[in-house]
């Protein structure tokens, strides 16, 4: 008998799922997710959803990317489905955005259908250091291609500044920057934004990590008994947490901007010397390597200017420098060399003017490029 009531009780929601249908919430990608392209023509969107309510076995899942509403027949999906929850997989073409529509079918009849409005299959960047990283310039950007987006952990959006995720209220050379590589590569961007103001590589460093002497700045550094100091681990666990979001392979490369605040500090007990730049450098980038587990690309700038008359550090640049001869890194722009007007107080402060931050922006664009057509 309870197996009869069993069957029944099976019998009658697929019923009713056939005459009143389901709804279909798709988790990913997201409303302006770009997800990295695995080819220069081809990407792989992982779609995951959820069911408002179970469906027979006998169900078909079909997907299919519109263009500038070109109709586009549909293809079937190999899902799978775990109670009311779906993962499938499907091809897309390079670029965006395109419209991402994914329907259930039961007995030939659609039962539930879900769209996202704008995916993109393009290139994904991760970004991180200190405030020249992040929004600390003197003038907010928006990117004029409308195809440079923006992640913060939890939603995908248009990367107008401030960018999500990372700190302060300001500018940018992330729309700039993006601009550029969708006017070259014809392909949207993704940036993910985890630089924090003021921060010395060695508040960078993971949990537990030791060195003699404490930065400027001590709120994410603690002092040993012994009298060392040592990373509290947060600005670690933080970006490697954002860069597992994306998954294996899911984004090009780390782009690091980060130094000032390690060089020709006014307190020299708080200055980090060349040697031990490079090495608290070298064991963020393997250790974070290490926790995404994969080994992803960084990019490492030329980065030590302070005000005029204080305009860079030849040890920290040397640091720097090193991590590219010994392929560790690779060539990031020479910021340092942005002076005069392009930086903040007409010239008189640390931070980009808005001339500055596209120019900045440019910088980065040409030695990324170069690398990623050279690939």
């Amino acid at each position: 008998m309870k197996q009869i009531l069993t069957l029944l009780t099976v019998c009658l929601l697929n019923s009713l799922t056939m005459l009143f249908g389901a709804d279909l919430v798709l988790t990913s990608p997201m409303d302006y997710q770009v997800v990295q392209r695995s080819t220069p023509s081809n990407g792989t969107l992982r779609i995951n959803g959820q069911l408002s309510e179970q469906v027979p076995v006998t169900v078909v899942f079909e997907g299919r990317i519109l263009h500038e509403n070109v109709d586009v027949p549909w293809h079937r999906l190999d899902a799978t489905v775990s109670g009311q929850m779906v993962t499938m997989q499907m091809e897309a073409e390079a670029g965006g955005w395109w419209q991402l529509e994914i329907r259930v079918l039961n007995e030939g009849q659609e039962i539930a259908k879900a769209v996202v409005a704008h995916v993109g299959i393009g290139e994904v960047f991760v970004v991180a250091g200190q405030s020249n990283s992040a929004n600390h310039g003197e003038e907010k950007l928006t990117p004029q291609t409308g195809r440079v987006a923006a992640f913060d952990g939890t939603k995908w959006q248009i990367a107008n500044d401030p960018q999500p995720g990372a700190s302060g209220e300001g500018g940018s050379f992330i729309p700039a920057f993006g601009d550029a590589v969708v006017e070259k590569l014809e392909v949207p961007v993704g940036i993910v934004s985890c630089g924090i103001g003021a921060t010395s590589v060695r508040e960078w460093l993971p949990k537990g990590s030791r060195f003699p002497n404490p930065p400027t700045l001590v709120s994410r550094v603690e002092q040993l008994p012994n009298g060392d100091w040592a990373s509290d681990g947060a600005a670690f666990e933080m970006f490697t947490a954002r860069m597992k979001q994306l998954g294996p392979n899911g984004f090009r490369a780390v782009l690091w901007h980060q130094g000032e605040s390690d060089a020709n500090q006014q307190d020299p007990s708080r200055t980090l010397s060349g040697k031990l730049y490079r090495e608290s450098l070298e064991k963020l980038i393997r250790e974070s390597r290490l926790a995404i587990g994969w080994n992803v690309p960084w990019f490492v700038a030329q980065v030590s200017y302070h005000v005029p008359g204080d305009e860079s550090s030849p040890d920290i640049r040397a640091a720097q420098a090193s991590l590219w001869k010994d392929g560790i890194a690779f060539e990031g722009p020479d910021s340092d060399s942005l002076k005069g007007e392009l930086r903040e107080r007409n010239g008189q402060g640390v931070h980009f003017s808005g001339q500055g931050l596209r120019q900045h922006g440019k910088l980065w664009a040409e030695k990324v490029l170069a690398w990623v057509e050279g690939k």
